[in-house]
């Protein structure tokens, strides 16, 4: 299949697979990377096709959604794109993305080796400050029942991947 028609039905997966999805890692949050990161990718000569699929399919599992399990996402996003008969290069590329892409906590550096990942990476965090991010936060936070913010708890800036990951504060931290 053509990179064209691959993301064209690839967008139409994603939208189906998120269309009721209320923590904020919903089809307009995905729709919002994909936008930035095709404009960055032009700008930075990334792979198109790459960049698009990876920003499409980056939060098609992802592990907060599927008991902390960091490889459902890649693995699932490996899968779509067999299944569609995708280049193996590009199913190699995006798995390698999406594995690494994931916010890890605010000590934890998150090296990625491919401009077209450093691209995605960048419209996802991009994505998640300002206005549109801080509201993503809050719905998330209200989706995993947290509650808002305590004054009690101070905020933790997260050393390791694992101490993110269990992390069960208030939304804020």
């Amino acid at each position: 299949m053509n990179s064209h028609k691959l993301i064209e039905k690839t967008c139409l997966y994603v939208k189906n697979e998120l269309a009721n999805d209320a923590s904020g890692h919903d089809w307009w949050h995905i729709y919002r990377v994909w936008t930035l990161a095709k404009n960055i990718a032009q700008i930075e000569g990334a792979d198109l096709a790459v960049v698009e699929l990876s920003a499409l399919l980056h939060d098609i599992a992802d592990w907060k959604f599927n008991d902390g399990d960091e490889s459902a996402g890649p693995k699932q996003a490996k899968k779509w794109l067999t299944k569609n008969n995708a280049d193996p290069m590009i199913i190699d590329t995006v798995y390698e993305i999406i594995a690494t892409l994931s916010f890890k906590g605010a000590g934890v550096t998150t090296p990625m080796r491919t401009i077209e990942g450093k691209v995605v990476q960048d419209a996802d965090r991009l994505d998640a400050i300002g206005a549109m991010g801080i509201a993503r936060t809050f719905a998330y936070g209200g989706n995993k029942n947290r509650l808002m913010y305590h004054p009690d708890e101070p905020p933790v800036m997260h050393q390791t991947f694992e101490e993110y990951k269990n992390n069960r504060g208030h939304t804020i931290n």
